[in-house]
């Protein structure tokens, strides 16, 4: 509950029951709204969310009728375009009333293990949230087969959390928290308030899948609890049908907290420093005195480049006399930072025929 209080940048997933009445196929309407109206209050504070919404496939075989049954691949894909449409206007016109935009991002598996892909996610992520845009993320289902999909959008969210470097993650569930046993089978389980580490014992006591809309189970809210605490984000699993759920929570109501491992600073620091260096970026004073200063480098200030990297590859920053004053994620290619070393960030369009990011390497891509 503290957690979510002193929140800076909140990912929320919301799943497919939640979103979606089973027997109608339609909306919930007056929860969404509801959801809307935790979500203006927690922008009001300066709280930047991000939404990871299922619903799409959901919402797409009502309208197609397709029944309960399962689908072919085709036929989710073909349920998915359809409902994509009508998730993303349901959330435009639930936030419009209170003054914010909303934006739809659509991902694959691919795009966060691709590392220009990952880099031009978190760019746009970094953008629609400066701009104050209220980003609805999903899975992109109709072009993800199963070799790149996440499969679940539990996972999905802990990676958008990773990615954005949220200090909370929330998956709002049909449970309220994680159990000991399965509280529907064994009346002796008992809810966890606090998990400081996720151990083997735990982790045996996760089940499975129990709704007939969601695939997600305790299991993939496990490995999502994981991959988040460890990227420095702490995590709830809260009941998610009640209205208002997210002031619900901040209100006190039932959870479990899993506890974040590190920050998100720190976490993405340690793994910029491990990467091995695939070239040499050398600097001047101007520019080595500005990033003693923790500013990004421009590519006005680079004097030398050596080695073949490609954009989003870690390379190692150099002082005027050779000494190694950082390492970072670079945003251009080798050849590109050959061409514009040494000019002004507005030079960089006419020297490469097209608009370029401003700075080469980020401070927040920095590691010293």
């Amino acid at each position: 509950m503290g957690a979510l209080t002193k929140a800076r940048r909140l990912v929320v997933k919301i799943g497919s029951a939640l979103l979606v009445d089973r027997g109608s196929g339609g909306l919930r309407s007056t929860w969404l709204r509801s959801l809307a109206e935790d979500v203006a209050a927690l922008r009001t504070r300066g709280v930047e969310v991000v939404l990871v919404s299922s619903g799409s496939i959901a919402l797409g075989r009502g309208v197609l009728g397709l029944g309960s049954a399962d689908l072919a691949l085709e036929q989710s894909q073909a349920a998915a375009a359809v409902g994509q449409i009508r998730l993303a206007r349901a959330y435009e016109e639930v936030l419009a009333p209170h003054g914010l935009i909303a934006a739809q991002v659509l991902v694959t598996l691919e795009d966060s293990r691709d590392r220009r892909r990952y880099l031009n996610s978190r760019a746009t992520f970094e953008t629609l949230l400066g701009l104050g845009v209220t980003p609805i993320v999903n899975e992109n289902d109709t072009v993800a087969t199963d070799e790149i999909r996440y499969g679940d959008n539990d996972r999905l969210a802990a990676q958008v959390a990773v990615t954005v470097g949220a200090d909370v993650l929330v998956l709002l569930s049909d449970v309220d928290g994680l159990y000991t046993a399965n509280p529907a089978l064994d009346p002796a389980a008992t809810r966890y308030d606090v998990v400081a580490a996720i151990t083997p014992e735990i982790e045996a006591q996760a089940g499975d899948a129990g709704s007939g809309l969601s695939k997600g189970g305790m299991k993939t809210k496990l490995m999502a609890a994981r991959v988040a605490t460890e990227a420095g984000c702490a995590m709830a699993i809260t009941l998610g049908s009640p209205e208002n759920p997210l002031r619900r929570l901040e209100d006190g109501a039932p959870a479990t907290w899993f506890a974040a491992q590190t920050t998100p600073q720190a976490a993405r620091k340690r793994w910029i420093a491990a990467m091995k260096p695939q070239g040499e970026i050398t600097v001047d004073e101007g520019a080595a005195r500005a990033l003693s200063q923790g500013k990004s480098l421009l590519p006005a200030g680079v004097t030398g480049v050596s080695g073949q990297f490609g954009r989003g590859e870690p390379v190692a920053v150099l002082g005027p006399g050779g000494q190694r004053l950082c390492a970072g994620l670079t945003r251009y290619t080798a050849a590109e930072t050959r061409a514009i070393r040494g000019h002004r960030s507005a030079d960089i369009e006419a020297i490469l025929g097209y608009k370029g990011r401003s700075v080469l390497i980020h401070r927040d891509d920095m590691v010293g």
